[in-house]
Formats: structure tokens, sequence, C-alpha cells
């Protein structure tokens, strides 16, 4: 979640709510004429997520593509990480690029604002946004599809459509009949973190625009070349650097600017702009090879079909039409990031800021990685397998381009955001469930390399088995999250046969027992002198240059999902484990001020806000309690998922948290992010079919199903009785039909069985 920005104020959201109610009693926007789109695809509502704490994108693009073209408002705060807020009135433009759910603001790149009257190059304010070139808007004069996206600018009568294809953004501007028309390039504006350091525009000729932009922020050195084409010719165009006019069409400035004029209104302006991390050459390239023509409503119609078809993966059967639009709004979530990283020819720029021309496979960034290996990078095994080489390459050779993997790869930049070296479970799953798009030898040496470095307290694990409170911040958590990641390094050298390798590893993924308070039975902070901290609160939660990252000692203690075993052994066996978990969802104390934002969704201290609770639920399971994870996993569902715009309990962080929602809601989890093993739950639909690649599928079928039949009575799989309390990806993988009974009362021999239940066994 990593939140940066302060809450904007509440004055200021009551009144972008009442000029957004009062624009409302205009009329509303018509659907594209023309436009199809299937009733699978009329699930997803973009605007789930775009209210709370959610952070997502709204706006046009196609899965995993390089462009997201969308509106960004005046950034106001934390909740404006993508640029756009559901509580906000206030259009300011449209950029190319945008995150989705993050806890850090940056890109914008590319912003482009249409406008009537005079001349303006500021943005304008919130109070007064036709100061600038802002404009009001409101939510009944707005359409948000995922790839098509329109508003009216109610202040200049200008209606704006939005299209995307992998790398370029499509608009459609209709002017009112009279008076001057603009467009403005603003080479400045970015969100949250980002700004200018060199920027570039220039006109090429009357149908021709071109440039670049270099920021810093969260990417350190972000560089992104675009080229603009115009169906309508382009005249007059005025350069600026910031608000100071510059004679000619063509200005380099840290803060270039570009406004189109048209002295009499052209009635409708279409402009296709191409982005790449390589040149404006390529940039059109990208324009000529996917959007070659101007039929509109052509490109969205290849959008919907690109969303349809990866939609169509998974076929849910519900009655109720609300699960059934947040499911389809969660799977769509999972499919904006990572982005393509690359033209339309296979060149990119690296993280050495080198051009590499077709690498052979697909370059792609926005690894939100402490996120989404827990469930993310599983279900794409499943149901995007042809993409996984595609991510593992990527990582690997970003290894070899800065020396490690990444940690929180952003358009060509390491950030190293968060804790742990956790592309190690994306590439060990992919390896262990038998992906062969990669080199497998190179990937180990590039998880060995990675996690022997000296930085982030690695230094004291090789020398410790732990990291010292007293000697580095966040010293817990880093430490459990490496312990995760080194059990994934020992799974991969077991298979690979390098057993001295399988042993050092074995025995680093058991360092979470060193910060083990068997007196308090909680994880604890130690210091140098190998004592614990003194004093220590577990429901303190500032993570600051304090001892855990985003949760507390409540939330971390559980934090073991490579051995459950052992903890349940550190707790005392399974009654002691199962009654201390019973705890966590009833715990109640002061987390601090601090905890408002990073730790939401609260069960007790469970937060599933966040993602290093996310696995928690499913731990009964381990300790012969299922029916306590069928419980808690629809309470989860229940609460914290639902159709409206607050529709999530936090930062939807690149698809993690609707990773969680797709898996649960199916029916099972990967507790362990790279085992093979997904733990069963309690199945939320009446039917779900996976396609599980090479024309096979997978079928969850939950008979007696309802909100109160939530325990499983008995399973088949493939006509077969089935006791255990989890199935392998290898059996998942060979299609098949797994049938549950559902029943109002547990039954309590479920998975009771030692023999049935889930194991992280090396």
């Amino acid at each position: 979640m990593y939140p940066v920005f302060k809450i904007g104020s509440a004055a200021l959201l009551s009144s972008s709510l009442l000029i957004s109610n009062l624009a409302g009693a205009q009329q509303k926007l018509s659907p594209l004429p023309g436009a199809k789109e299937s009733q699978l695809l009329a699930n997803v509502d973009p605007y789930i997520g775009s209210g709370g704490h959610g952070h997502v994108f709204v706006g046009a693009s196609v899965p995993f593509g390089a462009v997201q073209v969308g509106p960004t408002n005046i950034v106001k705060g934390w909740d404006w990480c993508s640029g756009y807020h559901y509580s906000d009135s206030v259009v300011v433009g449209f950029p190319q690029l945008h995150l989705s759910g993050t806890g850090i603001g940056d890109l914008g790149d590319v912003l482009i604002m249409p406008y009537t009257g005079a001349v303006r190059t500021e943005k304008g304010t919130q109070t007064n946004p036709t100061s600038g070139y802002g404009s009001h808007y409101s939510h009944d004069r707005e359409i948000a599809r995922p790839g098509y996206y329109a508003v009216q600018l109610d202040d200049y009568n200008i209606k704006v459509e939005l299209t995307a294809s992998e790398r370029v953004g499509f608009h459609r501007y209709t002017f009112p009949k009279q008076g001057q028309s603009n467009i403005i390039i603003d080479l400045n504006e970015g969100i949250g973190w980002d700004a200018p350091v060199e920027t570039f525009i220039k006109k090429v000729d009357d149908y021709t625009l071109e440039g670049y932009r270099y920021s810093k922020g969260w990417a350190a050195d972000q560089r992104v070349w675009f080229t603009i084409k115009s169906s309508a010719p382009i005249k007059k165009f005025l350069v600026f650097d910031n608000n100071t006019a510059k004679e000619g069409t063509e200005v380099k400035a840290k803060q270039a600017k570009g406004v189109i004029v048209f002295e009499k209104s052209p009635g409708e302006v279409k402009l296709k702009v191409g982005i790449s991390p390589v040149s404006s050459a390529n940039a059109l390239a990208n324009i000529t090879a996917e959007i070659p023509d101007w039929d509109f409503t052509k490109v969205v119609n290849a959008a919907n079909a690109k969303w349809e078809k990866e939609l169509s993966r998974i076929q849910i059967s519900t009655k109720d039409a609300a699960a059934r639009r947040v499911f389809y709004t969660a799977f769509y979530h999972s499919m904006i990031a990572p982005a393509l990283f690359n033209d339309h020819n296979g060149a990119y720029r690296g993280t050495d800021k080198k051009e590499y021309s077709n690498p052979g496979f697909n370059n792609y960034s926005v690894f939100s990685l402490w996120d989404v290996y827990r469930s993310w990078a599983a279900l794409n095994t499943i149901v995007h397998p042809e993409k996984v080489s595609d991510f593992v390459n990527t990582m690997l050779t970003i290894h070899k381009q800065q020396g490690k993997l990444p940690v929180w790869h952003l358009m060509g930049n390491e950030t190293n955001c968060m804790v742990g070296y956790h592309a190690v479970p994306l590439i060990a799953d992919a390896f262990l469930k038998g992906f062969k798009g990669f080199d497998a030898n190179t990937a180990f040496e590039a998880m060995k390399t990675t996690s022997n470095r000296d930085e982030f307290g690695l230094k004291y694990v090789k020398e410790l088995g732990y990291i010292p409170a007293d000697k580095e911040y966040e010293s817990v958590s880093k430490a459990m999250e490496y312990a995760i990641d080194d059990w994934c390094i020992a799974a991969v050298a077991k298979k690979l046969g390098k057993q001295e390798d399988y042993e050092y590893y074995k025995k680093r993924a058991g360092y979470y027992k060193n910060y083990f308070d068997s007196s308090i039975k909680f994880v604890r902070p130690r210091l140098s002198d190998g004592s614990f901290k003194t004093p220590y609160d577990p429901f303190n939660s500032v993570h600051e240059k304090g001892d855990f990252t985003e949760g507390n000692g409540w939330q971390y203690t559980w934090l073991v999902p490579q051995d459950v075993e052992g903890l349940i052994q550190l707790m005392g066996g399974d009654e002691a484990f199962t009654r201390k978990l019973d705890s966590l969802f009833t715990a109640k104390g002061d987390m601090g001020a601090e905890a408002s934002s990073d730790i939401s969704g609260l069960i007790g201290m469970y937060a599933h806000g966040n993602e290093p609770s996310h696995h928690v639920t499913y731990m009964y399971a381990f300790s012969g309690y299922q029916w306590k994870t069928a419980e808690k996993v629809r309470q989860v569902m229940k609460e914290f998922y639902f159709d409206q715009p607050e529709g999530l309990a936090g930062n939807e962080d690149c698809g993690a948290m609707s990773s969680w929602y797709i898996f649960s809601s199916i029916g099972f989890y990967p507790e362990n992010p790279a085992s093979g093993i997904y733990v069963i739950g309690s199945p939320l639909f009446d039917k779900s079919t996976m396609n599980v690649g090479n024309g096979k599928t997978f079928t969850v079928e939950a008979q007696n199903n309802s909100a109160d039949n939530i325990y499983i009575q008995s399973i088949t799989l493939n006509g077969k009785p089935y006791t255990k309390s989890y199935i392998k990806h290898s059996d998942l993988a060979k299609g098949g039909n797994m049938v549950i009974k559902m029943g109002n009362k547990p039954n309590l021999d479920f998975g009771k069985a030692l023999a049935d239940r889930p194991t992280n066994e090396l």
C-alpha cells in the first residue's frame, strides 16, 4: 500500500460531490453507437475500487497493454495515486499512462486536454478550473468501460472519448459548433511524485507532433517518447516553456507545453498518440502497426474483443448479479498490470538505459512484486500460461542489467519499494510447475545472487540468522519475507539436484523462528546482542523506521506460508495454534493513527486491506480445521468485496487484492506461493470453469450452495471421493471436475486427518 500523500480535506470532497450532483442534472451520455460488448464484458464495472482507498485506474486499455489512457483529476492526496478518485468532479486532462491500485503515485505522462476560449497553459484550480484548462464533469455524463471511456466536459460542452490498442491511445473530441477550440499537450503535469526533468515537443508537419518526456519520481529516471497524429490539420501550433510563449513550433524545456489552436470550431478531432520507451520514430511505427486508420469504433470493438477473450478464460454461474460484477471486475483489474514495455518491433530500453532490439520475448514493467507474488502470479500460471515465460524472462533480463532481480520495477526503473526479493517466488513457481520457456540454471543463479547481497539487512541474515532491530529498520518484516523467498530457492535447488544449496536455503527458510518469542507466542524484534527488544507491543503498527512494514506483531506472526507446520509446533500443536489463530480475528488494540490507511479491512487484527494477511484465513486447514477457513473466507468476501466505488478494502495493488477474490470465490487459494498446492476454502459460485490451457478446463461445482451453506460436506474429483483439503496444481492443470457438496453445518471430519491436510514439506 505504501502511502505517501495526506488525504484531501472533507470540505473539498463535499464540494466536489455537490458540483458533481448539480452537473448530473444535465443529459446523460449515450453509449457509443456501433460498439459491440458481450454480456460477459458488461459485468465489468471499472468504478469498483475507484473510491475509498482502492486507487484503481479508470480509463481505456487492453489487457496488459503499455497504454492506460484516461482522466486525471487535480491530485489532492494519497487517494489520487492513479490520478482519479470517484469523489472528484474536476478533470484536468487525459494522460497516456496510469498506475492501478498502487500506494504511490507516478506516471500521468503526455497529458492532453481539449478546451475552448482563450489559450491557457495552467490546469486551473479545484474551485475555479476554468482559470486554466480544467473542467467540471459529472458521473452522469461519464462512461467507463474497459476498452472505452467517455466524458462530457461541462464547462466547455466538449465530448471526450478514449480507446486504446497495446501502445497507442486513441482520442476523439467533439467540440461545440461555435468559438475557438484548443488542445493542450502538457508535458509538465504528472501524478504523485512524478516531476519533469527534460521535455520536448515539436510540430513535424500539419498532422504530426512528436516529443519526449524525461521525469523523476517513484521511477527515478523515466523516459517516454511519443508521436501524435491528428485527423485535422494543425495550422496553428503554439509552444511554451511552462507558461512563457516561445518562438517557432518546437521547444525543449523542463516544462514544455504545446497548444493546437483551431480559431474556428473543427467539430470532431481525433488524435492517435503512440508511446515508446525507445524513440518517437518507434512511437510512430506503433501507430502505423496498431491503428493504421481512423475508425474509432473499430478500435473500441477490437479492445472489447481482447477483453472478452481474456475474461472468458473463467466462466462462473451464480444467481447473484452483484457477485458476478465483483468477480469479472476483479478479473479485469488483474490484467491491467504488468504493462508491456516494448515497441511493436520488440525494442525496449533496459534498466541500464541501453536500447535493446527484439529479445525474443515480450518485455514488461510495473511489477508490484511485494503484493502480487502471493496469489496473482499463481493465478497466471493457470489462466495465462502463455505469458508466464515472458514475465520470467523479463525479470531475468532485469537481473542481468542491474545485478539483481527486480524488487518493484516501474518503467525500466528499480524503485526498491517494500521488502523481500519477491521475483523469486514467481520464478520458482513457474519452474516448479514445469514451465520451459526460460533457462532454469540462469534463473537459479539470479536467485542466489539476489539473496546474497548485503543490502536491506541481508548481511545480517547471512551472519546472524536474523536482522537486528538496532541495525536495520523494519527488521522483522524483512527477515520474515526473506524466509519465504529462501524456501522457494531451496525448492528449486532440490529439483535441480543442488544438494548443498538446498540445505543452505532450507535452513534460511526457517530463520523466521529466530523471531518467535515462545513466552508470548508472537514474533518480536531482536537486538544485536540476541535479546528481544523491550518494550514490545504486538499491536503497535508504526513501521516508518520501525520494526514492521505496514503491519504489526499480530499480523506478521502469521507470515509463514512456507512452513505453517513449523508455526503450529511453535504455538504448541494443532489446538493451541487454532486458538491463537482464532484470537487474531477477535483481538482489539490501539495500532496508532498511522494504521488508518495501511492496515484496513479489519476483522480483529486480521487486515485484509493489505497483502501480508491474505493467506491467513487458509491456515486453519493445516491444523485440521478446514471449516474455520470456510467461515473466514466467506466473511471476507462478503464484507470487503462489493460492487460500489468503495468496494475494495484497501489498495488494489496491481491485481493483488483482486487475485485473492478470484481464487477464493472459485474455492481455493495458493497458501504457499510456490508449493503448487491450493488450499480449499468455500466456493462462492454454483459453478466455475477455468480454461487451464491446452484445450482443457477445470470445473468447480458447488451443490446446495447458498449464503448459509458455506461448509464443505464432501468432495468428488472426476467422479471419485476426494477427502483432502487441498488440490495440487498438477491435478488442476490436467483438467477435470470437482463437485463440492455444501451445507449449513461443518463436517468436522473433512480435512481433519493428517494425510488429508496440505503440506509444505520440501
